[in-house]
């Protein structure tokens, strides 16, 4: 098709490459340089979505981030589709496919507009919390009827194609924004030798540049942005990321980059690069740069295709030489504005009139707009915008000098487009993530960037400093300060300069006025992403909403993808207006991640498919599988479950393990036992802190076993911590505990004790942990050792030693989860197969059987020994375990978890408890999970005792054996308990000792 709107010349756009795209079905062409918006506008369409609420045509009305309306579904296969993509921020390719995310059957003709008009003052805000409600019987049909038609764009029902990735990186100085203050910090920054790293959403750097017709250094504004780019380049300690949105500002200087790497060349990233990537940033100093959005005036039909921001005209015209329409009328309230009537003169298009709604404006603009044959209207506003689905007219109308009434009659100015300009709001989004809150500026007429401990600075627009020249000198001036204060030296850099130029006060006006009541009016919006107008803004504060954030999540202002970015302030000053307040007074909202929408693939990167729950291997896995081994998942973790011979059930494997470990000698592979390495000298209080029992006497060469709980005083994690030294500990925790527990710590240490100097570090794959245990146990030792002394007097139980193991320096701890005689051998992992194989062979003539997970379960229910996450649930703390004996109430500083333990609910009586469980029929294991009753044949609902938490059979024992909660149990010894199952059967247990076998533990210490 032609393109009707495209200049004959200018632009940065590369007329000889025409490239042709399909949206909506039908085919168009573009050129080199084209975002899908400047594209779609320069072959006229004017539809390119319709409205979430009302489904009113809607049409491009920005040319960045800010652009509210043209949302497109993107993507030429099921596989490629991508939702929400801005049109502002799409580049043309050659094949694009592309469709509006709503409109049925389509955005020109949308029979959902029907309900639009015809049930408009059916849906005010908060409808959806007042209607559909009643019958009951009709809830399913509502839901599906909502759901289709709420939402934009649909996500894809195949596998993404293409490749994400992640990076990590560190930076010296990280500016937010490549605009002329975020330019001229780099380049300020750069010169000092900091690694500098600079982020703009767009597709090249110069933001506002790309489009102005200033000179810079006497230089076109273009030209120098070519000039500083190029020079940035060439530092080493300079990465440059265009097409990279800033998109999460964290504690600590931490932000996150979205950068898509490869979305401007094809519907699938070339082979071998990726589409898009997340970078992970720790700044040592920030500096926002981020500019600011222009901010449209609410007006009557203001969302009609056609009214756009005035300096998206300026945009289109200059940058992408599309002129979209003929005749322009254009409304500000501030000097910015009249440039964009400028550049569509120059364009060759026509200026109907300037409608300026500042009674007596004293600017140079406007003696330039009147010398070139303008007409400027002062002391008036577009009340309103005529047309169906495209502007033909606009109503302006005189107003007082506060812009609060009309003082005369309205009259039609014919036109196809309609720009605005309501000021600037500085983007200050980031600025908020951590916290800071946004500060009034009447000066500026916008919010700014409020106090911030984070080591971040601001230059340009989102200080409220509009002109050139001041982002200039900002940016420059803050580039400096932020590479000084990360420890560079600086010498003077040379100023960029731009010729001053006059300025006349901006007038505060958000919301025109009309000849009806806001609620009479045609719409006026506010918020087009969400339909929010100024009468539901309005109604909000009149049901009651005076807070700022109950108007916003009544009315749904500023949310979805657009985030406020050109109706926040808009709305707070109408909220505020009808409450009878100021700005301030009223307040603002606070931002959040993500400042634009961020793909899920990116967040991703490569952890997906096999590499999204990772397998982790311990070093002996080899010989697991060469051995037979059947495995289980455990956390991440594969570990061997049993390792059955030929012929053998499951249950015989197990009778056979658990039998040689009594009786001889039995292996285990523990490497998998979550292992932190504990140093500094404040570690033994710390220890005291977070386990329930005392630590602080440990001596060196000893171990000991706690318990950690919750703050709610519930048991959580559970293991044996080692003195390696005076101020040295080596803790282990429960395989799937792991990294909750060193998260637990951390978080202890960084928000309630800081002051304490310990440090942790995870060390579980650092070493491979051979687990040797029965009678024979210190037989194979002695064979394996020769420097350390094994005899039991010597070498006592939870004792550990340091010396080597067959020929490998270890650490050989006496500590058991059997019951029995057991070293626990620890080796550096590399060296881990080879002592496993010595091990093997050293304990071949005591027949020395590898067991699994299932037979170390087993093994330790003989002895009574709980599993956390098994045989505790999150309700149980140590009492209930019978493990009082974990607990020092006396220690000087109180655990964690004391004062949950002494909670009312948790001492009344008649508490589930853990207890033994012997079936009377010694053949009978009760399932797990079983629920314990008194009385079988009661009525059901039964009263529920508590549950089985474990059951096995025993070899050993020669009956099966159970572990189980059960109200007020421990005084319940000898009494019987049933357990009705779901195929009729009930098994009766004697409830007893949970430990079964050597309950004197007299095996674990000879």
């Amino acid at each position: 098709m032609t393109q009707i709107n495209r200049l004959p010349s200018g632009g940065r756009i590369d007329r000889a490459q025409s490239i042709s795209f399909s949206y909506n079905g039908k085919t168009y062409t573009g050129m080199q340089g084209d975002t899908v918006a400047s594209a779609l506008l320069a072959n006229g369409v004017d539809i390119v979505g319709r409205s979430f609420k009302y489904s009113r045509p809607r049409g491009i009305m920005a040319a960045g981030a800010e652009e509210p309306n043209a949302l497109l579904q993107l993507g030429a296969t099921e596989a490629t589709q991508t939702p929400n993509v801005r049109a502002t921020q799409q580049d043309l390719f050659e094949g694009l496919v592309a469709s509006a995310t709503n409109g049925w059957p389509n955005a020109d003709n949308d029979m959902m507009s029907l309900v639009g008009k015809l049930g408009g003052r059916a849906m005010p805000p908060g409808f959806y919390y007042k209607t559909f409600m009643y019958p009951q019987s009709m809830w399913e049909t509502y839901e599906k009827f909502i759901r289709k038609a709420a939402g934009f764009g649909r996500s894809s029902l195949e596998s993404d194609v293409d490749i994400y990735d992640n990076i990590n990186q560190h930076a010296d100085v990280l500016i937010v924004g490549g605009g002329p203050a975020g330019l001229s910090a780099a380049l300020a920054a750069a010169q000092s030798g900091a690694r500098v790293i600079l982020a703009d959403e767009q597709s090249e750097f110069g933001g506002s540049l790309l489009h102005s017709s200033a000179q810079i250094n006497m230089l076109p504004a273009a030209d120098w942005v070519k000039d500083t780019v190029a020079e940035l380049s060439t530092y080493d300690n300079v990465i440059l990321l265009p097409r990279s949105t800033v998109n999460g500002y964290h504690d600590h200087n931490f932000l996150t980059i979205h950068e898509r790497c490869s979305d401007h060349l094809g519907d699938r990233s070339p082979l071998g690069k990726v589409r898009q990537r997340m970078h992970r940033i720790r700044a040592k100093w920030v500096v926002l740069a981020t500019g600011a959005h222009e901010r449209p005036l609410v007006f009557a039909n203001n969302d009609l295709p056609g009214v756009m921001l005035a300096s998206a005209v300026s945009t289109y015209v200059r940058r992408y030489a599309v002129a979209p329409g003929s005749k322009l009328v254009l409304m500000t309230t501030n000097d910015y504005a009249y440039q964009s009537a400028f550049d569509w003169a120059d364009a060759g298009r026509e200026v109907v009139a300037i409608v300026d709604t500042r009674t007596n404006p004293d600017s140079e603009c406007v003696f330039v707009a009147k010398s070139r044959g303008i007409k400027v209207i002062t002391g008036t506003a577009v009340i309103e915008a005529k047309g169906s689905k495209r502007v033909t007219g606009a109503m302006i109308a005189p107003l007082n000098e506060t812009g609060d009434q009309l003082t005369g009659d309205a009259q039609l100015l014919e036109c196809d487009l309609i720009a605005s300009s309501g000021g600037w709001s500085p983007a200050i989004h980031l600025s908020c993530h951590t916290g800071s809150r946004p500060v009034w500026s009447d000066e500026a007429v916008g919010f700014l960037p409020g106090d911030t401990i984070q080591k971040q600075l601001t230059a340009g627009a989102v200080n409220g400093s509009y002109s050139l020249d001041a982002c200039l000198k900002e940016g420059t001036e803050q580039g400096l300060a932020a590479a000084r204060n990360a420890g560079f030296e600086v010498e003077d850099v040379v100023m960029p300069v731009s010729a001053p130029v006059s300025e006349g006060k901006p007038m505060a006006l958000f919301h025109i006025p009309h000849s009806k009541a806001t609620s009479r009016a045609p719409k006026q919006f506010v918020d087009f992403q969400n339909d929010v107008t100024a009468a539901a803004i309005e109604l909000a504060t009149r049901e009651g909403f005076e807070s700022i954030e109950h108007v916003k999540r009544y009315t749904a202002m500023g949310f979805g993808t657009d985030q406020g970015k050109t109706g926040n302030i808009n709305g707070m000053a109408i909220a505020a207006k009808s409450m009878d307040k100021s700005i301030p007074e009223t307040g603002t909202t606070i931002f959040r991640p993500n400042y634009t929408p961020v793909t899920f693939g990116a967040i991703v990167g490569r952890n997906c498919g096999d590499l999204f729950d990772p397998e982790r291997y311990t070093a002996i896995h080899r010989w697991h599988i060469e051995n037979g081994a059947k495995f289980e998942d455990v956390g991440q973790w594969k570990r061997p479950w049993y390792y059955p011979k030929s012929g053998e059930s499951m249950q015989d494997t197990l009778n056979r393990e658990c039998k040689a470990t009594r009786e001889s000698v039995g292996l285990l592979d523990a490497s998998t036992l979550g292992k932190i390495d504990i140093q500094g000298k404040d570690a033994r209080e710390f220890l005291g802190r977070v386990y329930t029992n005392a630590w602080a006497k440990l001596a060196v060469g000893k171990c000991r076993y706690g318990l950690m709980c919750g703050e709610d005083g519930m048991v959580f994690d559970d293991g044996v911590t080692a003195c390696l030294g005076e101020n040295h500990f080596l803790m282990t925790t429960t395989t799937g505990g792991a990294a909750r527990v060193l998260s637990w710590l951390e978080i202890y240490h960084q928000t309630e004790w800081p002051e304490m100097e310990v440090y942790f570090n995870s060390v579980t794959d650092h070493w491979s942990t051979a687990t040797i245990s029965g009678p024979n146990a210190r037989k194979v030792m002695e064979k394996l050792t020769s420097d350390i002394d094994l005899d039991g007097e010597a070498f006592k139980f939870m004792d550990w030693r340091s010396g080597t193991v067959a020929g490998v320096p270890a650490r050989v701890f006496r500590i058991s989860f059997t019951g029995e005689l057991s070293y626990e051998v620890n080796v550096q992992a590399n060296y881990g197969m080879a002592v496993w194989e010595a091990i093997m062979e050293a304990g071949a003539e005591f027949n020395i059987t590898p067991y699994g997970t299932e037979t170390m379960h087993v093994l330790r229910a003989e002895k009574g020994f709980i599993i956390v996450g098994q045989d505790t649930d999150g309700s149980v703390h140590p009492y209930d375990l019978d493990h009082g004996w974990a607990v020092a109430n006396q220690k000087p500083f109180s655990f964690i978890g004391k004062r949950g333990m002494a909670r009312a609910d948790c001492v009344r009586p008649n508490r589930k408890q853990l207890v033994g469980l012997k079936p009377k029929d010694p053949e009978a294991v009760i399932p797990e999970g079983a629920q314990a009753v008194n009385d079988p044949e009661q009525a059901i609902p039964m009263e529920m005792l508590g549950h089985v938490t474990s059951s096995y059979y025993s070899a050993n024992l020669g009956h099966s054996i159970a572990m189980g909660m059960i109200k007020n149990g421990l005084n319940r010894m000898g009494e019987s308990v049933f357990y009705p199952l779901a195929d009729g059967r009930v098994i009766e247990a004697e409830i007893c000792s949970p430990v079964f076998y050597d309950p004197k533990g007299e095996r674990q210490r000879v």
